[in-house]
């Protein structure tokens, strides 16, 4: 791509860096916001640094926040007996968006895969469990639902936190298979995803 201005090429660079962004698009979002105002243009990169530098994830249940804990965390309108388990935080996302959900969560930050040498050690599983077993002590969390995607990594994880959750006397449900083997969680329709949580069935490690 022959771009006369080396700071314009270098913005394309960094903007095609962006998953699902090529280098035409890229292009087309530097001119677009060449022509803005400069506050405009500052408001934005502030917003970006600000975001990078300054965003946290929930003490407890790993989610992005502005504070120490999230505020699904902190609302006490949420059913904290109830535990949704998921992979990355664009589920959570996902899962608010269907409105079907009045639980928590618990972000694992991945799968279990040991093909790219991510193992149980990895992801917030100890966290998971260490937190049924506070609460035990107060409040018991009820039912712990697993909403990974219907892939052989989310597969593999949910069979291993069932495994581990047996042992803290909790039920441990999953996900209704409306979503498609293979799909992940945040490309699923709402619809489909807000049923899946409704009609989730007992998870069986038999």
């Amino acid at each position: 791509m022959n771009i006369p201005s080396k700071l314009i090429e270098d913005a394309v660079t960094e903007i095609s860096r962006l998953p699902g962004i090529g280098k035409k698009t890229a292009l087309r979002l530097a001119l677009y916001l060449l022509k803005q105002h400069e506050a405009n243009t500052e408001a934005l990169a502030l917003a970006i640094m600000r975001m990078r530098t300054e965003i946290r994830y929930c003490k407890t249940c790993h989610n992005i926040s502005d504070d120490e804990e999230c505020s699904i965390c902190m609302s006490h309108r949420r059913d904290g007996t109830i535990i949704c388990v998921v992979e990355d935080i664009r589920d959570v996302l996902a899962i608010e968006n269907t409105n079907q959900f009045q639980g928590k969560y618990h972000v694992l930050g991945g799968v279990i895969s040991p093909i790219q040498g991510i193992g149980p050690e990895e992801l917030k599983i100890e966290s998971l469990l260490l937190r049924v077993e506070a609460a035990a002590q107060k409040d018991p969390i009820q039912e712990v639902i697993l909403a990974l995607s219907a892939t052989m990594e989310g597969d593999t994880t949910s069979f291993y936190l069932a495994k581990k959750l047996k042992e803290k006397e909790v039920r441990v449900s999953s996900i209704a298979r409306g979503i498609p083997v293979g799909g992940e969680l945040e490309f699923t329709d709402e619809v489909t995803l807000g049923r899946s949580i409704m009609t989730r069935t007992n998870y069986a490690t038999e």
